[in-house]
C-alpha cells in the first residue's frame, strides 16, 4: 500500500474499500454535474478523485470505467451572470441573448436553444461539451452520459416503477428528510407537453398505462419563488419527465451499477443520506462506496459561476503544465484549499519538488501533500503524448526550469536568445533530446503568462538588442564596475547593495543610475527591483549589456 507520513494514500483506502466488496467484472467510477453554466475548474473535483481511484484499480488489475453524468434533464432554475463561450472566453450575461434564457426558466437544459456559436444543439451540451474538452486537457479518459437520454431510451423505467410501487414507503423516508413533504407525495416531476417546463403539480398515476397526469402549475426557482407554469392539463408518460434529485441520485447508481462516486460537503448531509436509505429500502441494493470532498478556494473566494469568480482548465493550462493540475488533485481531498494564480510559483516549486523525490529519491517519501510513489498515475498521460518516450523511466531526462526563473526568461521575447540564456545558466542541456528542450521552453510560455495576467514584478520585456540611448562618460565608468562585481556571481541583494555603493562612490545621483540601467534593459525609466532582476536574467547577457557590447 502506499502510504504518506505513516498514513495510506486517500484512493488506495478508497479502493481497498470497493475490493472488499462482491467482485465483479468491471468496476464503475461515477461522477455528476448540472450543466447549468461556465464549466470551471471547480467541476473536475469529482472527475480527478474518480481518477486517482480508477489508477490505483487499473494498477491492481482491475477493469474500470469512469463515467460522469451531465443531469442535463434538471431545469434551468437561475439566469447566471457569467458563461463561457465557444472560444473559451468569459462572458457576460449582456453578451448573449438573455431573454432566451429568462423566458427558459423551468425547463430542462437539453431543450433550451444553444445561445452560442459552439456548434451543439442545446444549452446543456454546450456545456456538457466544455467540460467533456477540460477531461481532455488534463488528460482523464471519462465517458460522458445524458440523463435527458437515459430517460428518452427508458433507462429509468424500472426504477421509477419500483418507486412508485412504494410510494408510501418513498414518502416516509423522505420526509426523515425534508419538512415540507405533503401527504400522497408522488416523487416525480413531468414536463408540460406545452410550455416544456417542469412542473411540481403531479395529481395521480396510472401504473398499467405508465402516465403521470399533471397540471402545469410550474417550478421553484434557485431561491424558492415560483416559476409559474402555463396550466395545462395532460399526461406524462415516465420518459417525460424526470424523477426528483433525491430519487434520481440512487436511480442512477441502480441503472448504472455504480461502485464508487465522490461528491462535495453540501451533498453530505442531506442528499447522501436519503439517497443511501432509498437505494437500500426501495431498490434492495447497497449504495455505492462514497467520498466526501472539500471544495478549494479560488484567491480566498469561493468558485462562482454567478459572480465571475471562476478559473477554467484552458486558462490554467496557459500558467503551468497538465500534470502540475493533476497533482493539486492528488492532495488530500478532505483538507480545504487555496488555488492563488498569484502565488502560482509555490504550487511550481512544490511539483518540481515532488517530482525530484521521484526520480532521486532514497525510497522514504520526502514530500508531506502526495506521496512519490503516485507520481506515476500524474504523469502518465503527459508521457503517453511525448513522441519517442516509451516509459516514465525514460522521462526522467526531463528538464524543468524554476517557474520564478522562466518567468524572467520570458522577459526575452525570443525563444533562441532564451534557450541560450537558459543554456548558460545551467538549467537546459541543448544536447539532450529535443522533446526535453521543448518542456523546458514551455514553462517559459507559462511563466511569461503568469507575469502578464499577475501584473506582477516579472512583467517587463527586457530589449533584445541595446537601445540607442545617450549615456555620459561617467556612467558608462559605473556601469562597467556594476558588470564586473555582476560577473563575479554575485546574488540579488549584494547586487541591489552595490548599486547603491558604485552611486555613491561615483557621485551619480542614485535615481539617475538605476534610470539608466532601466533605460539599457528596457528602454523605459522604471523598472522592477534591480539587483534580483540583474541576478535572475543570464549573467553573460547582463554584463555584455552593462559593457554596451550587446
Amino acid at each position: 500500500m502506499i502510504k504518506e507520513n505513516n498514513r495510506f494514500f486517500w484512493a488506495e483506502i478508497i479502493a481497498d474499500e470497493i475490493e472488499s466488496r462482491e467482485s465483479k467484472d468491471t468496476i464503475i467510477i461515477k461522477g455528476a454535474v448540472s450543466p447549468s453554466g461556465a464549466p470551471h475548474l471547480g467541476h473536475l473535483n469529482e472527475i480527478m478523485r474518480g481518477y486517482y481511484v480508477a489508477e490505483i484499480l487499473r494498477d491492481r488489475g482491475h477493469k474500470v470505467r469512469q463515467i460522469f453524468t451531465s443531469d442535463d434533464k434538471d431545469a434551468l432554475r437561475k439566469v447566471p451572470k457569467f458563461f463561457i463561450d465557444e472560444n473559451w472566453d468569459i462572458i457576460g450575461i449582456d453578451e448573449i441573448d438573455a431573454g432566451l434564457l429568462w423566458k427558459n426558466l423551468g425547463v430542462p437544459y437539453s431543450d433550451i436553444q444553444n445561445p452560442f456559436n459552439s456548434g451543439y444543439e442545446s444549452y446543456g451540451d454546450h456545456f456538457t461539451a466544455l467540460l467533456r474538452e477540460s477531461t481532455e486537457m488534463i488528460g482523464v479518459p471519462v465517458e460522458f452520459i445524458s440523463t435527458t437520454k437515459m430517460y428518452e431510451e427508458g433507462k429509468f423505467d424500472e426504477s421509477i416503477r419500483e418507486i412508485f410501487e412504494k410510494r408510501e414507503l418513498s414518502e416516509i423516508i423522505l420526509k426523515k428528510y425534508q419538512d415540507n413533504v405533503s401527504d400522497g407525495y408522488i416523487p416525480f416531476v413531468p414536463q408540460c407537453e406545452i410550455c416544456n417546463k417542469l412542473t411540481a403539480g403531479v395529481k395521480n398515476i396510472d401504473m398499467e398505462r405508465e402516465v403521470v397526469a399533471y397540471k402545469c402549475t410550474g417550478f421553484l426557482d434557485a431561491s424558492g419563488k415560483l416559476i409559474s407554469g402555463c396550466g395545462h392539463e395532460g399526461h406524462a408518460s415516465f420518459r417525460e419527465g424526470k424523477l426528483p434529485w433525491r430519487f434520481e441520485w440512487p436511480a442512477e447508481w441502480k441503472v448504472l451499477n455504480v461502485d464508487f462516486e465522490p461528491f462535495g460537503k453540501d451533498h453530505a448531509e442531506g442528499s447522501w443520506p436519503s439517497g443511501k436509505e432509498i437505494v437500500q429500502e426501495i431498490f434492495g441494493m447497497e449504495p455505492p462506496v462514497p467520498m466526501v470532498y472539500e471544495w478549494f478556494t479560488l484567491g480566498g473566494k469561493s468558485l462562482s459561476s454567478s459572480n465571475g469568480n471562476i478559473i477554467t482548465v484552458k486558462e490554467i493550462s496557459k500558467l503551468i503544465e497538465p500534470e502540475i493540475l493533476r497533482y493539486f488533485f492528488a492532495k488530500n481531498p478532505n483538507k480545504q484549499r487555496d488555488l492563488d494564480l498569484s502565488k502560482m510559483d509555490r504550487l511550481v516549486d512544490e511539483f518540481d519538488e515532488f517530482e525530484m523525490s521521484y526520480f532521486e529519491g532514497d525510497g522514504k517519501d520526502k514530500n508531506s501533500v502526495v506521496p512519490s510513489q503516485i507520481y506515476p498515475a500524474i504523469i502518465k498521460e503527459t508521457v503517453e503524448k511525448l513522441e519517442g518516450v516509451k516509459s516514465i523511466e525514460e522521462f526522467r531526462s526531463r528538464q524543468r526550469i524554476p517557474y520564478r526563473s522562466s518567468a524572467v526568461l520570458g522577459m526575452v521575447n525570443n525563444e533562441k536568445i532564451q534557450k541560450e540564456m537558459a543554456s548558460h545558466q545551467g538549467y537546459i542541456d541543448l544536447e539532450l533530446p529535443k522533446w526535453t528542450v521543448d518542456l523546458a521552453i514551455e514553462r517559459i510560455k507559462k511563466g511569461r503568462y503568469w507575469a502578464e495576467s499577475n501584473q506582477n514584478e516579472y512583467n517587463y520585456y527586457v530589449k533584445e538588442t541595446m537601445p540607442d540611448i545617450d549615456i555620459k562618460e561617467d556612467f558608462k565608468i559605473a556601469l562597467r564596475e556594476l558588470a564586473d562585481y555582476i560577473e563575479l556571481g554575485k546574488g540579488g541583494a549584494e547586487i541591489q547593495e552595490k548599486i547603491y555603493g558604485i552611486s555613491k562612490d561615483n557621485a551619480i545621483e542614485m535615481s539617475e543610475f538605476f534610470k539608466v540601467n532601466y533605460e539599457l534593459f528596457f528602454a523605459q525609466e522604471k523598472g522592477p527591483r534591480l539587483g534580483p532582476l540583474l541576478s535572475a536574467l543570464d549573467r553573460k547577457f547582463v554584463c555584455e549589456r552593462l559593457r554596451m557590447e550587446r
